[in-house]
């Protein structure tokens, strides 16, 4: 009976993984569509394009959505434990911050830069899905699905704060060589930029801060202090100090331009410097079964 009862539970399994990786490959196609829809749009300005564009953006998402739920409800119940699954996260989170954008600031803009790396973060869990596990042994905590979301959800908004220090350096240019309106009307108005790169600056701070906090408690509770000589560990701080000076002087020296761009640029290293650290961390690193 109890074998019976396990192989349904293997067949469902197996069932929901199928059907995740079947929607995921929706979400990049429909994705595809919508990086390719947004150049016009924005570059070019055609309402056509646009209705093109938004649809499949937000209809990518929601398979996306659905795909990851699936995949996480059969394997594992928590939270993505390899590396393309964290991947795929990350994707659908800067996907979500494309489509709020839109609907905020009424701005493609930012899509021409945004759809293209959704599509290159969800395109391989699609179509060569990774069967690895963290090496911790308290994966299945829900302190650990705050821990990862929080995180990721800081990387997305300092890829944002950076391709927003990027279009105001464009827009800035092209109003010194003293453009016509029609050849700069694809990117926002310079003062909205700017909001928008610190505004996701001050999203992601908290977003960190607490996600380092929530980790590092978990730590001390099943490892002990030998956590914190972890590479990753050390990394991460150093990313959370990098973080900090970079809002620090944003807001008081009022850094715009290229210097905002070199400095978004330098976090944005560390943090990528952060995630390499997985394979020299006893705890993070991700090994095949």
């Amino acid at each position: 009976m109890q074998n019976d009862i396990l192989d349904i539970r293997v067949f469902l399994a197996a069932k929901y993984i199928a059907m995740s990786l079947l929607w995921l490959r929706v979400a990049v196609v429909l994705y595809g569509i919508a990086a390719f829809a947004v150049l016009p749009a924005a570059l070019y300005n055609r309402p056509r394009w646009r209705h093109v564009a938004l649809p499949a953006a937000l209809a990518g998402a929601f398979f996306h959505f659905v795909s990851i739920t699936e995949t996480l409800y059969a394997a594992h119940r928590a939270l993505p434990v390899d590396t393309h699954e964290t991947l795929s996260m990350l994707g659908l989170l800067l996907a979500t911050a494309f489509l709020v954008l839109t609907a905020r600031y009424k701005t493609v803009s930012f899509g021409i830069f945004l759809l293209p790396v959704v599509v290159l973060m969800t395109i391989v869990p699609a179509f060569r899905p990774g069967h690895e596990t963290i090496a911790y042994p308290f994966i299945r905590t829900g302190w650990l699905l705050l821990h990862v979301a929080l995180l990721l959800a800081a990387y997305a908004a300092l890829f944002l704060s950076l391709i927003a220090s990027l279009l105001y350096l464009i827009q800035e240019r092209r109003l010194k060589q003293k453009l016509t309106t029609q050849k700069r009307s694809w990117l926002p108005p310079l003062e909205t930029t700017d909001q928008i790169a610190l505004k996701a600056l001050l999203f992601g701070l908290p977003c960190m801060t607490a996600g380092l906090l929530i980790g590092s408690v978990v730590a001390l509770q099943t490892i002990g202090p030998t956590f914190f000589a972890d590479p990753k560990v050390l990394l991460s701080l150093a990313m959370w100090i990098a973080y900090m000076l970079m809002i620090f002087i944003r807001q008081h020296s009022g850094l715009r331009g290229r210097r905002a761009v070199y400095l978004s640029s330098f976090v944005f290293l560390v943090v990528l410097a952060v995630w390499s650290a997985n394979a020299l961390s006893a705890v993070h690193r991700f090994r095949a079964p």
